[in-house]
């Protein structure tokens, strides 16, 4: 064994793998000329952290176990965000003409070389685990923090730089003011991102401007800012949207790309005239995510094979229902995406056209211009479509030509506003189709719910309650383990990182078909889907709870477990 070699004599030394593995691991290095350390992590016998310190010893660089406490405020910000971010690092201290930092790769001389060109001190990297870096930079450049320097700057601008009435002066102080809004609504919407927000709300009160991000389908506070700077900030991103900066009497809708983290967002914006001031909504969709396959939507393996026997099926058609944002259109993308070949024409109708996705026709509806869901589906029949997918149906003209597609050799796929799967049916009868076509037509019916995943780094198991036990099972039944998160740096103290669909999927089977002709009720048709093998969404949220992906708490916020 060669001690000579500074990998071997420090695996010996501190005892991290004994001697025959390390032998065996040796053996292998000389007859497949990889690397002992990729052999030894290849075969599981080396941690992430073991081989940090590893090659942080063999070069001579110090390991930390960093912690947020030990960063320098005022230094960490000596770097962007944006270069902490994506090279994973963060100064530590400055030690004279020497910065600090601590870095995931300690060994990136182009990075290193890079922030000396950029701050003028000669860098000490140091080693240190990636996930403590992340939550370190996430907490010193927070993007309360980050504003704070940009609303500084605007509470000491001089009396000439402030926003008059008239739009030529709007225009002068935006441009005047242009770098610290510049930075405070670059940092707003960088730190929208970072979180995982979907929709970012800018509110007038009368002490301040209160800035909200919905996470996870859930608001929360995540700074304020000073109303003395309200008009240049909505002015700035109305500029960036395209939008009318002199109109504030009628609400405008906007759109406009940003960068971060080398991944493209489209941001639409929304401005609603309020009292106070003009109250702004940007919807963040991610351009870049990798959101459309079934099989990372629809995670359940059930639900999956239930969802590709339905759409195997050439014509017909199947209706997602549930409220506004509780992923509809996603799950309709995912399906699409699974019928999307080559031999087939797709087009779909939306309001409003969110994501683009490649091979398919997208039609925008354009109310103002007489392009309505109907008008479009009469035009796009005549394009000899094989698939097509409408927004939602929302009247019975738009409903009678879906129907009628269905019936003539399409694939039609859609959405209603409904609670249940067996509510879609009765939704349709009562537009004004006739229930045989609703028979002839449907494939099936899905209602979906969103909900929040347990943080995995912070869930605990505990044993359920009496009083829990009766709202999973309805009665007596053995004690089960249950979870649920106190909330971490992970999950911005909320106990939930991310969501996940649970769906009720209703096949129309031969029964259900003449229920729906005798137009046999909802609480009918919905037992005999049961009979027919059809889980409930509260059968699917308990399932969810159970198996430990939720928590029950999260259930009955968004499902009534109580009844079935």
């Amino acid at each position: 064994m060669e001690i000579n070699d500074p990998i071997i004599s420090f695996l010996i030394k501190e005892k991290i793998v004994n001697e025959g593995t390390l032998q065996a691991a040796i053996e292998q290095q000389k007859q497949t000329g990889q690397s002992l350390l990729s052999i030894l992590k290849r075969d599981y016998l080396l941690s992430e952290e073991q081989m940090l310190k590893i090659v942080a010893a063999v070069n001579k660089i110090e390991f930390i176990n960093l912690s947020p406490e030990m960063v320098d405020s005022m230094v960490a910000h000596l770097v962007s965000y944006d270069v902490a971010n994506k090279h994973n690092l963060i100064p530590i201290k400055k030690e004279g003409n020497r910065l600090v930092i601590a870095m995931s790769s300690p060994l990136d001389l182009a990075v290193r070389d890079q922030i000396e060109m950029k701050t003028g001190y000669e860098v000490v990297p140091v080693a240190a685990m990636p996930d403590a870096i992340r939550q370190t930079i996430h907490y010193h450049f927070n993007v309360a923090d980050v504003t704070k320097q940009a609303i500084v700057s605007m509470r000491l601008k001089e009396d000439t730089a402030k926003v008059s009435q008239q739009t030529k002066d709007q225009e002068r102080s935006v441009k005047i003011s242009d770098a610290p809004i510049a930075k405070l609504v670059s940092s707003i919407i960088r730190g929208a991102i970072d979180a995982r927000a979907s929709d970012i709300h800018i509110e007038p009160q009368e002490s301040d401007v209160k800035v909200r991000y919905r996470v996870d389908g859930i608001l929360r506070n995540t700074l304020n800012i000073p109303t003395s700077a309200q008009l240049e900030v909505v002015s700035h991103i109305k500029i960036m949207s395209d939008m009318d900066i002199s109109e504030k009497r009628i609400p405008q809708d906007g759109h406009m790309s940003v960068q971060h983290d080398s991944k493209e967002y489209d941001l639409r914006v929304s401005s609603l005239p309020a009292m106070g001031g003009e109250k702004i909504v940007i919807r963040i969709l991610d351009k870049n995510a990798d959101k459309w396959s079934l099989d990372s939507v629809v995670s359940c393996p059930d639900d999956n094979q239930r969802f590709r026997e339905l759409v195997d099926n050439p014509y017909g058609m199947l209706l997602l229902t549930g409220p506004t944002g509780c992923g509809k259109t996603t799950t309709l993308y995912s399906v699409l995406q699974l019928v999307n070949k080559p031999e087939r024409n797709i087009v779909t109708v939306e309001d409003p056209v969110e994501y683009r996705l490649g091979g398919i026709t997208q039609v925008q509806v354009r109310r103002a211009a007489g392009m309505t869901f109907a008008s479009a589906l009469r035009s796009i029949l005549r394009q000899d479509p094989d698939v097509i997918l409408i927004g939602e149906i929302r009247d019975l003209e738009t409903a009678e030509i879906a129907v009628s597609a269905a019936l003539t050799g399409h694939l039609v796929l859609s959405t209603l506003h409904t609670n249940d799967a067996a509510g879609a049916i009765s939704r349709l009868v009562n537009l004004g189709i006739p229930s045989f076509l609703v028979s002839s037509s449907l494939l099936g019916t899905v209602a979906q719910r969103l909900v929040r995943v347990s943080c995995p780094h912070c869930k605990q198991a505990y044993q359920s309650s009496e009083e829990e036990i009766k709202c999973l099972f309805g009665g007596s039944h053995e004690q089960v383990q249950l979870y649920r998160s106190s909330g971490c740096n992970n999950c911005y103290q909320m106990g939930y990182r991310g969501r996940r669909a649970i769906y009720e999927i209703l096949r129309i089977s031969v029964p259900i078909r003449k229920m729906i002709v005798e137009q046999a009720s909802d609480d009918a048709i919905k037992q005999q889907a049961i009979n027919d093998g059809m889980k409930t969404l509260r059968k699917s949220g308990i399932d969810a709870v159970i198996s430990g992906v939720t928590t029950l708490d999260e259930l009955m916020r968004i499902v009534d477990i109580r009844t079935d």
